[in-house]
């Protein structure tokens, strides 16, 4: 792969316009993928996409959309019916490329009998850090999102708040180059939410590439450079948010989501 630094697009410039240099690889790629369930569930269907390195990109859409059956794709959570995922390049299916994924899901499935900070270590040795390296990374992540005081507390004593912290500072444990969140900040306070965007711009800013689901519209388009909308396993619509509004004549990112889960 190619070495060098990436210009980005202005902010609110659809990804398309980001510069990279010839060869580098999209941080995601969907190529066809289809997904048909036992029951004869279709999740998604020939379902096309690409996000660039170092791309913020939102997924928005209603439940049973596809979102999960994407995310889970991406993971090699589910086995796929058709088509090709491939990540940085390389399919998801190689022990090299799950490390450079980390995911941050919707749920708490945090160990109950585990502490704070034996969660991130255990995860840690997951993905086959060192002992020494995980512990140092361990005490960083901890500090990052201030549960010092509650590192030796097993997870079913955190607050809601605490616990969507632990799940975040978890997907980032193994330094992953792409991370998923999962509605990230799902029934949090407003304090928190603030707390966890920044965070998240920070993450961003140093180069890591971010895909977002969300059903809180505002986070969508105060994060993300470029959105997507899906709808029965279908891509409807990628664009900046101000090229969505155009698109869908819409006043508002509200306006265009009406308009676009109502064809």
């Amino acid at each position: 792969m190619a070495v060098g630094l990436r210009r980005r697009s202005p902010r609110g410039a659809p990804s398309s316009l980001i510069e990279v240099f010839r060869g580098d690889p999209p941080a995601l790629e969907l190529r066809g993928l289809t997904k048909r369930y036992d029951d004869g569930t279709l999740g998604v269907e020939r379902f096309d996409l690409s996000v660039p390195d170092g791309a913020f990109f939102g997924l928005l859409g209603p439940n049973g959309a596809g979102k999960t059956t994407l995310i889970s794709a991406v993971c090699n959570l589910i086995r796929i019916t058709a088509g090709e995922v491939l990540v940085f390049g390389e399919p998801t299916s190689s022990l090299r490329t799950r490390r450079w994924i980390g995911l941050a899901e919707q749920d708490i499935n945090l160990d109950r009998f585990l502490t704070v900070r034996e969660t991130l270590l255990y995860h840690g040795g997951y993905f086959g850090m060192e002992r020494a390296d995980a512990e140092g990374r361990a005490d960083e992540m901890i500090d990052l999102f201030e549960l010092g005081a509650k590192a030796g507390v097993v997870a079913p004593k955190l607050s809601g708040g605490q616990r969507r912290r632990l799940l975040l500072a978890r997907a980032l444990m193994h330094r992953p180059r792409l991370i998923i969140l999962d509605e990230p900040t799902a029934g949090v306070d407003f304090e928190l939410r603030q707390e966890l965007w920044s965070t998240i711009r920070r993450l961003h800013a140093d180069g890591t590439t971010i895909l977002l689901t969300t059903h809180y519209l505002e986070e969508a388009e105060v994060l993300c450079e470029e959105i997507a909308l899906i709808r029965g396993g279908r891509l409807i619509a990628r664009d900046s948010a101000d090229g969505l509004r155009r698109h869908f004549g819409a006043d508002t990112l509200q306006g265009v989501y009406v308009k676009a889960m109502a064809g």
